[in-house]
């Protein structure tokens, strides 16, 4: 068992070796965008069929002081904060972030990944509007809400919205970056704010954990949904620009791709 084991895994990573970088990220993102669908379905049967989670409530009352529900856990300070952080996955927050980096590309006149930045912020928005109507769950009602709210609860809108815009952001920036530990910081730049918007939302009292669970898991299956969109809309615009340089080439009795 344990020979054959070890002969897979020499396989696998062969395989990863012969087929390069590119295709093993593409790869890893098609297993991401299968996993976090899964995770948001398995959520979303659980409040299709009545059947909340039992730490739902727990979560909730955990984060509220005993024998007062109305005041939350931790400094005074700490209600101003979390509103603060819930800010930056709100339309205004989420807004005026991308408005910036839509600006730098503007003024780089990098206007495809303009196009790719806009489109799958604006694409999500209009996914998470329709999910909130589609499932309409209710706002949680064990706690008092210490924000205001005006739309249904499942998924959360704001841990959704911030997934793709963050995430899409991460992926310019990780792409424009030379440095592997650049990449991985622009990365877990992302996944922080995605996790303390998140949790500001449970913290408030407006989320149930499950709604912001299935927030980021749609959130990121989006987001690299139009990762891959956007690669093979890429792929197919460079491959025949290099076929036509490369018969141009031999043509021309050059040492281009089809040259000899």
């Amino acid at each position: 068992m344990s020979n054959a084991l070890a002969t897979w895994a020499g396989g696998w990573l062969a395989w990863v070796r012969r087929s390069g970088r590119l295709e093993f990220a593409l790869l890893l993102t098609i297993l991401g965008v299968v996993a976090a669908l899964w995770a948001f379905g398995a959520l979303a049967a659980e409040v299709v069929e009545g059947n909340p989670a039992k730490f739902d409530d727990r979560l909730l009352l955990a984060l509220r002081q005993p024998g007062n529900t109305a005041v939350p856990i931790g400094p005074s300070w700490t209600l101003q904060v979390a509103r603060d952080f819930t800010t930056f996955g709100g339309p205004v927050g989420i807004g005026l972030i991308t408005a910036v980096v839509a600006g730098y590309l503007a003024l780089e006149r990098r206007f495809g990944l303009l196009s790719f930045l806009l489109a799958s912020t604006l694409s999500g928005t209009v996914l998470g509007l329709f999910l909130k109507e589609m499932f309409h769950r209710p706002r949680p009602q064990v706690v008092p809400h210490l924000t205001d709210i005006s739309t249904a609860s499942f998924p959360s809108g704001h841990s959704m919205l911030s997934s793709v815009a963050y995430l899409t952001m991460a992926a310019l920036l990780a792409r424009a970056a030379k440095k592997f530990s650049m990449k991985i910081y622009f990365l877990a730049v992302a996944v922080v704010l995605i996790g303390l918007v998140g949790f500001s939302r449970v913290y408030l009292g407006v989320h149930y954990p499950t709604d912001v669970l299935a927030g980021w898991s749609v959130g990121s299956a989006w987001a690299m949904i139009c990762c891959l969109v956007a690669h093979h809309v890429a792929k197919r615009r460079t491959f025949p620009q290099a076929e036509q340089l490369g018969n141009t080439v031999a043509a021309e009795g050059g040492d281009g791709p089809t040259g000899t």
